[in-house]
This record gives C-alpha cells, sequence and structure tokens, in this order.
C-alpha cells in the first residue's frame, strides 16, 4: 500500500476514535442525567435528597482519585502550593459544589427535556461572565446572538406545560455558577500554567466540594434523613449512579484532551436533542411545539455560536502558521546574508 493508502488509513482511524469519545462522553452524559433522575424524582425512586446524592458523588469521586494518585500511583499529581489551593482550588470547589447541587435539585421540579433546554443559556452566562471578568471583549454581534439564543429559551420556558418557578431559579442559578467557575478555572488555574486532567481535578476540587455541601447537609437533608428511619442505602443503585459519574469525568477528558472543548459543545447540542427525544418518548414528558419552536430557536443561536467559535480558532491557527513562515523566511534570508558575507571575505583575503 502505497503513501496515500497510509494516510487515509490514519484520517480513517482519528475520524473514528474521534467519533468513539463522542459516542462515550453522550452516552455516560445521557445516562447520568437520566439516572439522576430517576432517583431524585417523587413518581420514580423518590429520593428527593440532592445534597446527598451529590456528597456521595463527590465521596466516591474523591476516594478512587486519591487511590489512582497516591496508592496505585497511576496518575502523577500536579506541584500546588496552599497559597494557589486556597486561592484558586476553594473558590472553583465551592462554585462546583452551588452547581451541583442546584443542578440536581431541580430534577426534583422539572422535566429532563425542559431543563436541557434551558441549559442551553450556557454559552450567554460564559460569555457574559466573560466579558464581565474581561477575559472576553464586548462584541455587538456577539452580544446579538446571545440575546437570540436568550428569546428562545424564553419561548421554550412560554411553551413548557410542568412549568415551575422554584425549578427554573435553581437550574438557572446552576447555569450561573457553572459558568462562573468556568471562567474562573481559565483565570485562577489557566493564567498560572497549572493543568488538571480529571483525576488530579478531582483529586483537589472533589474534597473541597465535599466540604462545602457538608455545610447546607447539617441543616436542610441531616435532619429529615435522620427522623426517616425506614430508609436504607442501597449500594448497588447509588453505587453505580456514583460510578458513571466517575466515568463521565473521564469521558470529558478524552473527548477534550483528543479532539477539542468545541467537539464537546457540539456534541453536546446533539445529547440534548436525545434527550428530548427520550424524555419524550420514554418518560412520558410533555413535550409542546411551543417548547420545539423555542429551544428550535437557541439551538440555531447555540450552533452559530459554535461556527463562530471554529471559524475564530482556524483564523487564529491561520496567524500562527504566517508568523512561523515569517520567522522561517526570515531565517533562510538571515542565513544567505552570512553566508554571502563569508564569501566576500574569503575573495578579499585572496
Amino acid at each position: 500500500m502505497g503513501k496515500g493508502g497510509a494516510l487515509s488509513e490514519s484520517v480513517i482511524k482519528n475520524i473514528v476514535l474521534s467519533y468513539s469519545y463522542v459516542a462515550i462522553w453522550i452516552f455516560l452524559s445521557f445516562t447520568v442525567i437520566v439516572y439522576n433522575k430517576y432517583i431524585l424524582d417523587k413518581k420514580m425512586y423518590n429520593w428527593a435528597f440532592p445534597i446527598s446524592l451529590t456528597m456521595i458523588h463527590m465521596s466516591f469521586c474523591s476516594t478512587l482519585a486519591f487511590l489512582i494518585i497516591k496508592v496505585f500511583k497511576f496518575v502523577e499529581p500536579v506541584k500546588m502550593t496552599r497559597e494557589t489551593y486556597l486561592r484558586s482550588v476553594v473558590p472553583i470547589g465551592a462554585l462546583y459544589a452551588l452547581s451541583l447541587w442546584l443542578s440536581n435539585s431541580a430534577y426534583i421540579y422539572l422535566s429532563v427535556s425542559f431543563i436541557q433546554m434551558l441549559k442551553a443559556l450556557m454559552p450567554v452566562a460564559v460569555y457574559s461572565i466573560g466579558v464581565l471578568f474581561k477575559k472576553e471583549g464586548f462584541k455587538s454581534d456577539t452580544m446579538m446572538n446571545m440575546l437570540s439564543i436568550s428569546f428562545g429559551v424564553a419561548i421554550a420556558a412560554y411553551g413548557e406545560a410542568r412549568f415551575d418557578v422554584w425549578g427554573v431559579i435553581l437550574q438557572l442559578g446552576a447555569v450561573a455558577f457553572e459558568a462562573t467557575r468556568l471562567v474562573l478555572i481559565q483565570i485562577l488555574l489557566g493564567d498560572k500554567g497549572i493543568k488538571l486532567n480529571p483525576i488530579t481535578s478531582l483529586y483537589y476540587v472533589a474534597p473541597c466540594c465535599l466540604a462545602f455541601l457538608f455545610i447546607p447537609w447539617i441543616y436542610v437533608e441531616f435532619p429529615v434523613l435522620r427522623d426517616t428511619s425506614s430508609f436504607h442505602l442501597d449500594y448497588a443503585i447509588f453505587g453505580a449512579n456514583s460510578f458513571c459519574a466517575f466515568a463521565l469525568n473521564l469521558a470529558v477528558f478524552l473527548l477534550v484532551g483528543k479532539t477539542s472543548a468545541l467537539t464537546m459543545n457540539v456534541a453536546g447540542v446533539v445529547k440534548d436533542w436525545l434527550l428530548i427525544a427520550f424524555s419524550w418518548s420514554v418518560i412520558k414528558d410533555t413535550v409542546t411545539p411551543i417548547n420545539l419552536f423555542g429551544y428550535g430557536i437557541a439551538f440555531l443561536g447555540v450552533a452559530y455560536y459554535n461556527h463562530a467559535k471554529l471559524q475564530a480558532l482556524k483564523a487564529k491557527e491561520e496567524e500562527k502558521k504566517k508568523v512561523q513562515q515569517a520567522d522561517e523566511e526570515s531565517g533562510r534570508l538571515l542565513e544567505e546574508r552570512e553566508g554571502d558575507g563569508e564569501g566576500k571575505k574569503n575573495e578579499s583575503g585572496n
């Protein structure tokens, strides 16, 4: 087989691997969302303790991360000073705790399909907070795009059959805290050059997140659990749920590490449509035409946003290539001049 054939095989292999990472991430993300809904929903497993569920996840992830890094030494820990931990990891852990708590709480009040529609506001929140923290430049066309996404979500909310104000507040709060966390990761860790993979991220962030969750748990859920003597923790149900949550973190690392964050954003749109279809056909949630129309507008806005991001990345790569070519050209010219100078010296010496 010639060079062309070998190249084709390599390209095909990369495409297959990329789609495999996307499929794994979609499957695990899909599983965790539906699993959490099953546990928390009053009409299903009926264990309406979102803080406790999140704490079980964090305890499981912290333990596995500790074993992988400290006991089995499969992954090297990141060098981090106490000051960096307190100033960077602790705020991120606090925001992560709030985001998980509120997002899991929303499953008690809202349908899976409507929650996915509200999550379309994530680019709006990330961009707005990025502008606020001066990590993003304000652009009128981008802001118009953000407004179109918001408008679409507002229409979807208007058409929601099971609209619950408290559930919407919880989910919007989760989106705001998660967006702030993503921006702070870039500011507090990215600017310091600290790179965390999912294992090291869980090793540092999960215990901190667990500590922050413990405070509201003592006052909100512990008294109720203490008085509910009939409940016994089902290790099969909660163990499998926690393992899925841990596996999802690894899948995020594989997807972003082997492809890009933009690929995950695009895959997220596909996952949202699949979840809406599943919620309507299997869970029997009501999805109205107004829901779909509004989410369709939001979907187009998110798709345009991802397209604009892709074009910006391509332009950046092209600029890098031009700079490299200019540097190489300058280097060649300098070598030629030096060579000419040496030749003239030799002639004059003769």
